[in-house]
């Protein structure tokens, strides 16, 4: 007798590794865990990192990532892609060959150019190729406020200001909020259509190690479920939302969002 059994979405992770924990692809997988997906993640970058800041970082070669990502599409049946951090134009150029040949697959691009500790996971001038060639692939792009205005090249820009700028790269953006010092937190969610909508959420007083990670993985898991996009969006922020406000100071420096429940395994 064959039994056979339902699966969960599977979700293909490009990002990097953080060795705290806190963001990368342990973000991801706890994350993508929490929405019912799978997340099958392929190593882009290895880090030294904590929940303070970033202090190195190392590129892998793009026969490793191609080989590794390629070994989940041959297997899987993937239904969604996240992009997280790439680290160098090289592997932006790579990332870019891979999803070429998948263009029918829903992409999330979290832009990664900045640790929550503010430390470079990238030059700019990977963000500039990533906003040329891999913004045009994207269903969404998730930078925040900085990591927008690094894209857009306007160093003050406001949202709307540097969503302006993008639109033309991508078809939908969604820039968040939090790196101010506004009272409320305002995530923009910008179409190239003409649409906008504005979520506004209780400015929780921590500093957190991981967030930008967390949304665009929920994200991508929400977009793996089949959910609209506008709808996706709301889900993965307001998820994002309690991970924070239960977040632990599992270290020296940021606070890590706790992203599953704690009686996870009675």
């Amino acid at each position: 007798m064959n039994t056979t059994y339902s699966s969960r979405p599977v979700v293909l992770c490009l990002s990097g590794h953080d060795p705290s924990g806190g963001a990368g692809l342990q973000a991801d997988i706890e994350a993508l865990i929490a929405q019912g997906c799978h997340a099958a993640p392929a190593v882009t970058a290895l880090t030294v990192q904590d929940t303070v800041n970033v202090t190195d970082f190392r590129v892998l070669d793009r026969e490793w990532v191609l080989a590794q990502a390629n070994a989940v599409l041959a297997d899987s049946t993937v239904a969604a892609v996240k992009l997280g951090m790439l680290g160098s134009l090289a592997m932006v150029d790579t990332v870019v060959e891979l999803l070429s040949a998948h263009p029918h697959l829903p992409l999330v691009c979290d832009p990664v150019l900045r640790a929550g500790g503010g430390g470079r996971l990238g030059k700019d001038e990977v963000g500039y190729a990533m906003r040329e060639r891999l913004l045009p692939l994207a269903t969404i792009a998730t930078p925040n406020l900085p990591e927008a205005r690094i894209l857009a090249e306007l160093p003050e820009g406001t949202a709307d200001e540097c969503a302006e700028k993008l639109l033309p790269y991508v078809r939908h953006l969604l820039i968040t909020g939090g790196h101010g010092d506004e009272h409320e937190i305002h995530n923009r969610l910008y179409s190239r259509d003409g649409q906008q909508h504005t979520w506004t959420c209780q400015r929780l007083p921590g500093s957190y190690h991981g967030s930008g990670c967390t949304l665009a993985s929920a994200l991508a898991g929400r977009l793996a479920l089949g959910e609209q996009l506008q709808s996706a969006v709301r889900s993965a922020l307001d998820y994002t939302w309690r991970t924070l406000r239960d977040a632990e100071q599992l270290g020296k420096g940021q606070y890590v969002p706790r992203r599953l429940p704690l009686d996870f395994c009675s």
